[in-house]
């Protein structure tokens, strides 16, 4: 599978979560009734957040987080109930526009409205500006091939003071067999184009900025499967 032009690409990706795939990933990362398969990739996607918030403190108050590819929430939510103050964004602009009813709806253990300890904005993951404390960006990079997975990388790694927390589909000899197979039973309201990577290539890339690895796990289940990847910047770098 070839990669498409750089906007092309991004242009797939922002049509897919605000056209046919909103209601499906809404659906699966929601808690209403699913089928088999999405119920499977709700229970690997919940995974992998829940091992993201155990990687960070039970209180973030005073912390400054991305969380770039929101979705509808998932993440953001909960950081912004620990206290941190979340700039949620997504390039899909249904989604962000989820995340914020949702947000909207939910109350911190103070009383207060999520929403107040979120920025929410609806931006490719190349439009973040500016410092955080922790960066994190999960299920992203699995809709973009290698180069530009690199690129989007040293990126987010600019804009991270202390940690940088991101997910990708690793490339190994039985994902990449069961991503042909995948492949064989193509539909519209199924998934955008999917990349593996191969995990030297993601660590070497943060590693060549000084980044040192602090966790890293493994998320799989039937449909769903993840390499969670935790970095931390040295101090003084």
């Amino acid at each position: 599978m070839a990669p498409l032009p750089a906007a092309e690409e991004k242009n797939l990706v922002k049509n897919y979560f605000d056209g046919v795939g909103f209601e499906r990933w809404r659906n699966i990362y929601g808690a209403g009734p699913v089928n088999r398969v999405q119920a499977d990739i709700r229970a690997g996607h919940q995974q992998t957040i829940n091992t993201v918030l155990n990687w960070l403190p039970a209180d973030l108050t005073g912390l400054t987080i991305a969380d770039v590819g929101c979705g509808t929430g998932s993440l953001t939510l909960p950081l912004a109930e620990r206290g941190a103050r979340v700039w949620a964004s997504d390039i899909a602009a249904k989604m962000v526009q989820e995340a914020q009813n949702q947000a909207r709806r939910c109350r911190s253990a103070h009383g207060q409205f999520l929403d107040q300890n979120i920025e929410f904005a609806v931006a490719d993951l190349e439009d973040l500006r500016g410092m955080y404390d922790v960066v994190v960006c999960l299920d992203v990079l699995i809709h973009y091939p290698a180069p530009r997975a690199q690129q989007m990388l040293k990126h987010l790694a600019q804009c991270a003071r202390q940690r940088l927390i991101f997910s990708f589909a690793p490339q190994t000899p039985f994902y990449s067999l069961l991503k042909k197979i995948g492949e064989l039973f193509p539909g519209a309201s199924k998934t955008t184009r999917a990349y593996l990577h191969p995990e030297s290539l993601m660590t070497q890339t943060l590693s060549e900025l000084g980044w040192q690895l602090h966790h890293r796990t493994q998320i799989s289940t039937r449909f769903y499967f993840a390499r969670l990847l935790d970095f931390t910047r040295p101090a003084g770098s």
